[in-house]
């Protein structure tokens, strides 16, 4: 069980790490606090946003819509690398996902299918959107797969989490494709390089 870092270490997690970081506005302290606890946490999912242009993309993170306030993760992953703060706290990101899966997470076990809905994630889980339209050929370029691995290598890091602590969204949640244009366990290779 971990308690989420404080805004200010997790900053200096992300830099120490090597990611190029932009803070939006008040971040630190844009959140869904009022809505439910964030914590403890116990890993990091990945997304994709099905948006292009990173001015529009961080926007809609940092803001959300009616229907779905913002922010939407913690941090949005930009094609070129660049990684954008939009809030810090509970982020309406992971909605409801398998409790077993979060089980796998937490004992940083082989992660069974997700089947069910009955798990709070957006308590449990830091959250990076990455800008790409999710439509399978939609690029992914190298410096935006190297962020990606450097932001949930710094959260793992802090935490003394493996990269097992890391799941794309459509590992949590049943009907769910992101992110979509790589694996995630590809990606959970780049993060163990990182962390060894």
């Amino acid at each position: 069980m971990a308690s989420p870092m404080s805004a200010g270490d997790f900053l200096a997690a992300l830099t120490n790490e090597g990611v190029r970081v932009t803070q939006v506005g008040d971040w630190r302290h844009h959140n869904r606090n009022h809505k439910g606890p964030w914590g403890p946490v116990h890993g990091v999912m990945i997304h994709h946003t099905v948006t292009s242009g990173t001015e529009q993309t961080v926007e809609i993170c940092r803001d959300g819509f009616e229907s779905l306030p913002g922010p939407l993760c913690h941090g949005v992953i930009a094609k070129d690398g660049g990684v954008h703060l939009v809030g810090y706290g509970r982020a309406n990101h992971a909605g409801l996902g398998d409790g077993d899966v979060l089980r796998a997470v937490i004992a940083e076990k082989p992660l069974p299918p997700d089947n069910e809905a009955d798990t709070d994630g957006n308590r449990a889980f830091y959250g990076f959107e990455c800008e790409n339209l999710g439509d399978g050929e939609d690029p992914w370029p190298e410096d935006q797969l190297d962020a990606i691995a450097r932001a949930a290598a710094a959260v793992c890091r802090h935490h003394g989490w493996t990269e097992r602590s890391v799941i794309g969204h459509l590992e949590w949640q049943p009907g769910k494709v992101d992110p979509r244009g790589f694996t995630m366990d590809a990606m959970r290779a780049r993060i163990r390089e990182r962390l060894t």
